[in-house]
């Protein structure tokens, strides 16, 4: 039972990983990246669908992101979708597929976004610790029904932390990686 809390809160931090690595590959850096399209959804049919699925989308180029829908009578749809979301690029149309071509990123812009990133990192941080916080409060019920000693509970919080500590330093590394990522020119 406590390596099950133990397993539970390691996963738990994974999904927190894995939805930080989602908000960073929403973020613009100097490149293109489909990921940044990602969000946009499209009327077909009456149903709200995300763009990859009715469109593939590349990066023909560092600078430029092409979507090519797979039915012809979609791109007027995917130009007003693009408008719509609000992502800050600007769409042209060749009547097969829609064209986004990324402006340089300004000294300004990197700072913003860097701030942004750090903001979610900082997020990230925080549903760690509070993920460690519920686990070490499970093995203090479970030490006060005499479910575990002292000594385990007093072991399998350094395991928490431990953890805890992992993930805080994962947390850190990708944020350095982004962060260099944008302010590289």
């Amino acid at each position: 039972m406590p390596e099950m809390i133990l397993l539970e809160a390691e996963e738990k931090m994974e999904h927190t990983m894995e939805s930080l690595h989602r908000d960073f590959s929403s973020v613009r850096s100097g490149r293109a990246n489909p990921k940044m399209v990602e969000n946009v959804t499209v009327n077909y049919y009456g149903v709200d669908t995300p763009i990859n699925q009715v469109a593939s989308v590349s990066v023909p180029e560092a600078t430029q992101i092409y979507i090519k829908p797979y039915d012809k009578s979609l791109v007027a749809d995917i130009e007003k979708a693009i408008f719509g979301a609000n992502i800050g690029l600007t769409p042209s149309s060749d009547g097969i597929g829609i064209r986004l071509i990324l402006p340089p990123l300004t000294e300004e812009n990197r700072r913003s976004s860097v701030k942004l990133i750090h903001k979610f990192a900082e997020d990230s941080k925080v549903a760690i610790r509070n993920i460690r916080r519920d686990a070490i409060s499970h093995y203090k019920k479970m030490e006060k029904a005499s479910e575990i000693t002292e000594d385990d509970l007093r072991y399998y919080q350094d395991e928490v932390q431990e953890l805890t500590n992992k993930f805080t330093e994962r947390i850190d590394k990708e944020f350095k990686d982004k962060e260099t990522d944008i302010m590289h020119i």
